[in-house]
């Protein structure tokens, strides 16, 4: 019985690709490899609108972030702020933690939501909301945030993926392209992992394998002329045009005097953020670093202090360092989480999942410096100014920011419809 190409899931022709490159080729650099391919009218061009910033980095607390003890402390609440204190930063309207005494030296370049909100109270529902805007179904895979802004913000840099994710996190390039679907980096001081070629082979033989595998797939690609099938085309091409190109080096932090590294602090995630700064100075659009250990149900407050501890540190480090170098102002630096933690303290003395209050930290270009945006009541649980901003709220200011066409459709291979922030609204109180 014959097996056509389209009846083979998706995971399995990613699986026997990057198997077959490994034995062919020698090289294990197939991470951009994506989901579906989208059957999109033309995207509008790039500029549009005028763009305030070319570069986000946004940095993902996963497992939902107790904003009392961070960004969005209740001084005047002390039953439900616990033993955390909050300090004064250097811009009046806003206050955060005690934990966070570095990043408040940065608040005048900085805005903090404190009306954000979501539908979803579970972790996997709630992070693929944030990432994507549209709530998780079982017969769509939506992309993330970073794919669109890989879609329709153009490259800066034609050999860098436009899409980089350090540190973990399992949200893609859902219907797109998968050439807009995220490189993932594992450890951000190993660098690019398998993006050299094997001990065993030289540069003559490496391309001839290349050449080979061209030849045994001509018959094939010229059969199943999908895009989905070019798309591995495109895949091999970029991923040796990288191997090739000095540009592997923005990659490699070692390069990095000791000093620098200090700045930024040891931690994975302190080095990730110093990654994702090489990886904007090398014209990358879009760069997510993960940190986890959020899940705070016990011992909230000195897992909250631990945890800010390395925080403080990245965070600090990178605005100051993106200031100094001039890139402040085209990149926006983004913190949050996919929801909140209970503003009463449970029993193990620890905070819950709470899905109807949470924070956004922002920094840099196209933002507003010094703005405190939304407040709850005064015992933290129910918003109490200005208009509650769901994810797709934040995404939408954020892909306003950098001048992407919020209404720019591009279809599923159902042809179903969908925007880059389904229905959001740009909040414009927090945009310069």
């Amino acid at each position: 019985m014959k097996t056509s190409f389209n009846s083979i899931d998706e995971l399995g022709r990613r699986e026997f690709i990057a198997n077959a490159a490994k034995a062919c080729l020698g090289v294990g650099l197939m991470p951009m490899a994506g989901a579906y391919i989208h059957n999109s009218i033309k995207a509008l061009e790039p500029g549009a609108r005028p763009a305030s910033a070319r570069h986000i980095i946004y940095l993902n607390m996963a497992g939902a972030m107790s904003h009392l003890d961070t960004f969005g402390p209740k001084p005047d609440a002390p039953a439900i702020q616990g033993p955390t204190k909050s300090i004064q930063t250097t811009a009046d309207d806003i206050i955060l933690s005690e934990h966070l005494p570095e990043v408040a030296k940065h608040a005048h370049n900085s805005a903090v939501i404190r009306s954000m909100v979501t539908s979803q109270g579970a972790h996997e529902q709630a992070s693929y909301l944030m990432h994507t805007s549209y709530l998780k179904r079982g017969t769509i895979v939506h992309p993330s945030f970073g794919s669109w802004v890989a879609k329709l913000s153009g490259e800066i840099n034609r050999t860098i993926p436009m899409n980089v994710k350090i540190g973990g996190g399992s949200h893609g390039a859902g219907f797109l392209e998968s050439k807009y679907g995220p490189l993932p980096i594992g450890n951000p001081e190993s660098g690019l992992a398998n993006s050299t070629m094997a001990e065993h082979l030289d540069q003559n033989h490496f391309q001839s394998r290349i050449d080979l595998a061209s030849k045994m797939n001509s018959t094939f690609t010229g059969r199943f002329p999908q895009k989905q099938v070019r798309a591995y085309t495109d895949l091999y091409r970029d991923a040796v045009k990288l191997m090739r190109s000095e540009d592997l080096n923005a990659f490699d932090i070692e390069q990095e005097p000791e000093a620098m590294h200090e700045l930024y602090g040891t931690s994975n995630f302190g080095q990730g953020c110093l990654l994702a700064r090489r990886l904007i100075e090398n014209q990358v659009r879009y760069v997510e670093v993960t940190r986890g250990g959020w899940d705070t149900h016990d011992n909230n407050f000195e897992r909250v202090a631990e945890n800010c501890s390395e925080i403080d540190k990245a965070l600090s480090g990178l605005l100051l360092d993106l200031e100094v170098r001039g890139l402040l102002k085209e990149t926006i630096v983004v913190l949050t989480s996919e929801f909140g933690r209970t503003p009463n303290i449970n029993p193990r003395d620890g905070r819950d999942h709470w899905p109807y209050y949470y924070t956004a930290f922002l920094a840099g270009g196209a933002i507003k410096g010094g703005t405190s945006f939304g407040d709850t009541d005064e015992i933290g649980r129910n918003l109490s100014k200005d208009k509650p901003v769901k994810p797709e709220d934040l995404n939408a200011t954020l892909a306003y920011a950098l001048g992407l066409p919020l209404n720019d459709v591009q279809y599923s291979p159902s042809g179903r419809p969908f925007t880059v922030a389904h229905n959001g609204d740009p909040v414009q109180e927090v945009l310069s």
